[in-house]
């Protein structure tokens, strides 16, 4: 049986503030991870409702990128009540191209074109 890449690698181009563009290669569950934080936008994620194994892994790679993203804690009830993360994406982040294979996982260029 064949394995398939569903997140192959992929650019992305961080802007934070007022600092250089920074261009990030994300892939596998970082590059989920970043898509769907882009894709929710200011309302950001939680592992309830993008159900995902180590959410909080993705956002500690990403992060380790220069990637800014923000940690609220929110309570929820239910016969297993207690409280999750949410988090939300705060710097511009712009997709672009698929289709690199970095040696292994995600990796950061910064400066000049990716």
């Amino acid at each position: 049986m064949a394995v398939t890449n569903k997140c192959p690698a992929r650019v992305f181009t961080i802007k934070n503030g007022n600092a250089d563009p920074l261009h990030i290669i994300a892939k596998g569950r970082d590059r989920w991870a970043h898509e769907a934080l882009m894709a929710a936008g200011s309302k950001g994620c939680n592992p309830i409702s993008n159900p995902a194994p180590r959410w909080a892994a993705y956002v500690h790679n990403l992060r380790a990128f220069g990637v800014m993203i923000d940690t609220t804690t929110e309570r929820h009830g239910g016969s297993f009540a207690g409280h999750h993360a949410r988090y939300v994406l705060r710097c511009i982040a712009m997709a672009g191209q698929d289709g690199f294979e970095p040696c292994c996982g995600t990796s950061v260029m910064k400066g000049g074109a990716a």
